[in-house]
C-alpha cells in the first residue's frame, strides 16, 4: 500500500483543515483514523518509512507536519 492510494480518502479531511488543530505528534492509530486506513496499514506505512515518525519513550508517533506535507503532495 502506498500513500498515493490513501490520498483519495483524505481529500475531504484536507478541505476541513483538520491538521490545524492537531498536536505536533499523533499516535499511529489516530493518524490511521485521519487517513481512513486501518491501524495495521498505518503501522505498515511506518515500517516502510512512508509515514514520518518519532519514537519517544518506546512509543511511535506520527509527525503531524510531515503527515500534512505527505498528504498534500
Amino acid at each position: 500500500m502506498h500513500i498515493a492510494a490513501t490520498n483519495r480518502k483524505v481529500v475531504n479531511t484536507l478541505d476541513n483543515n483538520v491538521f490545524n488543530d492537531l498536536p505536533l505528534l499523533l499516535a499511529v492509530p489516530h493518524a490511521a483514523q485521519l487517513l481512513g486506513i486501518s491501524r495495521a496499514a498505518a503501522y505498515r506505512l511506518v515500517a516502510s518509512g512512508e509515514l514520518p515518525v518519532r519514537r519517544l519513550g518506546g512509543r511511535v508517533y506520527v509527525v503531524t507536519s510531515g503527515l500534512r506535507e505527505l498528504v498534500a503532495s
